[in-house]
């Protein structure tokens, strides 16, 4: 456990932001999931969406979001 005043401030706001960013990570596996479940455009928008979100609050890397996102648009092409 922190001992000092700031240490113990920092895990307050640390454990505030894990709440925060648990959120959005289930709102993107969720709308991941709408999009598989049935593939079209509104659900595709709104997951990437959510991945945009994260990926600006860097809940997820850059990278990953962009890949999510690829795969996603792949998927509703192929069908």
């Amino acid at each position: 456990m922190p001992v000092s005043k700031s240490a113990k401030k920092a895990l307050r706001r640390d454990r505030r932001r894990g709440k925060i960013n648990l959120k959005i990570r289930r709102q993107v596996k969720m709308a991941i999931k709408a999009v598989h479940k049935s593939p079209t455009k509104k659900t595709l928008t709104q997951a990437f969406s959510w991945l945009d979100k994260a990926a600006k609050k860097n809940i997820f890397h850059k990278n990953k979001a962009a890949r999510l996102k690829s795969r996603l648009r792949k998927l509703l092409k192929k069908l």
